[in-house]
């Protein structure tokens, strides 16, 4: 409930804050063009990040190897994408950090710790 709470009220919020106060410092044609090129750069950058994740998939998979970090490095690509095409400051500050690598490899750890963590919560134990 408050991850919701969160992300559709929160969130967009402070996001309409931040556009609204860079209208009025940087002016509204730079903040939109700001937003533009943010979502067609992020567009790009996870165009190229995805097909690199995905030929690595590829080859592991031919090798016999379970591509387990190419499959998070590939939802992270996803997600960071979606934040990206999002308009607002925030949204495309985490989709950044999701597409590049350096800080993808960073974020990894809590993510796979929070999926392992709901997967537990979600397992059914079958006693016989």
């Amino acid at each position: 409930m408050r991850t919701f709470l969160l992300l559709f009220i929160v969130l967009p919020a402070c996001e309409l804050g931040l556009l609204i106060w860079s209208g009025k410092t940087f002016g509204i044609l730079a903040t939109v063009l700001t937003i533009i090129a943010t979502g067609v750069g992020g567009a790009y950058l996870a165009k190229y990040e995805g097909l690199k994740t995905l030929q690595k998939v590829q080859q592991q998979l031919q090798s016999g190897i379970m591509p387990n970090e190419e499959m998070i490095n590939g939802l992270c690509i996803l997600l960071g994408g979606i934040l990206l095409l999002a308009p607002g400051f925030l949204t495309d500050a985490f989709g950044l950090l999701l597409l590049l690598p350096p800080t993808r490899s960073i974020l990894k750890r809590p993510m796979k710790k929070m999926m392992y963590k709901t997967a537990d919560k979600h397992t059914i134990t079958i006693i016989r």
